[in-house]
């Protein structure tokens, strides 16, 4: 059994990632986000994930605001992904223990079963450092990825791929996974035990506004990757069938496999003037997106739990969301937003239509209570859970507050003096991100004159340092023309 160590001593923590940023996934960004937590609450981070280019090396960056040290592994583009990259498995166990003997690591915390954490789990248990691993996969996912597996035998697949989860994780100390419905999941179907549901966690101050929800310009947002089984056609589907009147704009946020098939539907459902595919966007627009929303549609069938709809809670938007996996723990049906039957496109245009055409009174309770459940997803809650995992406070093997029992039990509306608290809450938070923002944009003008300033520095030094080089040039062009004259006059 590895070693103890006291609360108060900081850790040094390497955090080993099969997708990590710029990758745009959920499993990165809960990976980013802990790591960064865990620098600011005083920690050493060593990130080591996949190269995402053709550069391998270690890279102090700054992820969520905080400086880390990324050991990026020599990698290799996934062919059926636009962005995806997977790490070079060959001589990888090498690396890892070389990785491991330089850093000298408190804990490892690995972030799926796959590639890089598989091999960093190895070389772990090999130098007895202790090892945590959360799952975020979903075989079901990754099978659709794959252009050799006949439809046949995907089942057959997905059994083999959930054992070998299994054989995996059960040599890690401490097994998580973000929920506890996802914590069953995978009991059952690897047959490890003892799995703990910790929250992905969400800093919701950064999505806080005071913009009221409202239907008065009807928008639905969407945000994620556009891969199969997030299932975007069917919120297209079901805003075709929505009242024409209502002329409800929907914004998707986020790239992948399926974007050019959904462009294509929207044609033919003839709604592609009221879709707006914007892709990727940066951390200042995020927040935006959920705050200009009426409601935001998650339509997936394989989350694990959904950071997009946590942020989209944070904003005080509604959800519609299908009834599949963790969903229904975020989305409290007819508290916090609707649930649909997965694919039933007229349960789910149904549902979209009861929000959008909901009174203003019942869209605030909606809202409300979006921003209650998400209080019990607090990202420093969850950054001291696993801070106490790494230390092997073994003991204490908490679970976020999500699990508690009083999380599931209906809402309906929210007393007076919680609805207060929620509200001035929303205000101080709304009030801080509005300072953070301007402090950050008082930052970036100060970096772009500071960069003007050096562009007009470097500029004045080059107009002198072409003086210098024109006045030398004559010089040396007039001691050649005397020279030549001397040889000519002594050759007479």
């Amino acid at each position: 059994m590895t070693e103890t160590l006291t609360t108060s001593m900081p850790l040094r923590v390497v955090i080993a990632c099969d997708t990590f940023p710029p990758d745009i996934n959920g499993a990165s960004r809960f990976a980013e986000r802990l790591a960064a937590g865990l620098v600011r609450s005083g920690n050493e981070v060593h990130v080591i994930a996949p190269a995402h280019n053709k550069t391998p090396g270690s890279f102090t960056e700054v992820h969520d605001g905080s400086p880390m040290m990324v050991h990026r592994l020599k990698s290799f583009r996934v062919i059926q992904h636009k962005t995806l990259r997977f790490a070079w498995p060959f001589k990888l166990k090498a690396k890892a223990n070389k990785l491991l003997r330089q850093i000298k690591p408190d804990a490892v915390h690995i972030n799926s079963h796959m590639i890089v954490g598989r091999y960093l789990l190895k070389s772990a248990q090999e130098l007895g450092i202790r090892v945590i691993a959360t799952n975020h996969i979903m075989p079901e996912n990754l099978i659709k990825y794959s252009l050799v597996i006949p439809r046949w035998a995907e089942k057959w697949v997905m059994n083999l791929a959930w054992k070998d989860a299994g054989r995996v994780l059960k040599k890690a100390d401490v097994v998580t996974t973000p929920t506890r419905r996802a914590a069953e999941l995978l009991e059952k179907a690897s047959g490890l035990t003892g799995v703990l549901a910790v929250s992905c966690g969400i800093e919701a101050s950064k999505f806080a506004n005071q913009t009221p929800t409202s239907n008065e310009n009807p928008r639905i947002l969407f945000l994620g990757r556009l891969d199969y089984e997030k299932h975007v056609h069917n919120l297209l589907k079901a805003v075709a069938l929505l009242p024409k009147e209502l002329d409800v704009q929907v914004e998707i946020v986020g790239d992948g496999g399926e974007r050019e098939y959904l462009e294509n539907l929207a044609q033919e459902l003839d709604i592609n003037k009221n879709i707006e595919f914007r892709g990727h966007i940066n951390d200042r627009e995020l927040p935006k997106a959920y705050e200009r929303a009426t409601l935001f549609a998650m339509p997936s069938i394989a989350e694990l739990q959904s950071i997009a709809t946590m942020e989209a809670m944070a904003s005080g938007r509604p959800v519609v969301a299908a009834d599949a996996m963790a969903l229904p723990h975020l989305v409290h049906d007819g508290d916090n937003g609707y649930l649909f039957p997965p694919d039933d496109v007229q349960a789910f245009s149904a549902a979209l239509k009861k929000v959008l055409t909901a009174s203003q009174e019942e869209l605030d309770r909606l809202s409300e209570n979006s921003l209650h459940l998400i209080e019990s997803h607090d990202i420093d809650r969850t950054i001291r859970i696993f801070e106490g995992l790494y230390r092997g406070e073994a003991e204490e093997r908490e679970e976020s507050a999500d699990n508690l029992a009083t999380y599931s039990l209906p809402i309906g509306q929210l007393s007076k003096r919680v609805s207060r608290s929620i509200m001035l809450a929303r205000q101080r938070s709304a009030e801080l991100r509005a300072r953070a923002e301007s402090a950050s944009a008082d930052l970036r003008q100060r970096a772009e004159e500071a960069r003007g300033d050096v562009i007009e520095r470097i500029e004045e030094v080059r107009e002198d340092v072409a003086f210098a080089a024109r006045r030398i040039e004559i010089r040396v062009r007039k001691g050649i023309k005397k020279a030549a004259e001397r040889l000519r006059r002594e050759e007479q």
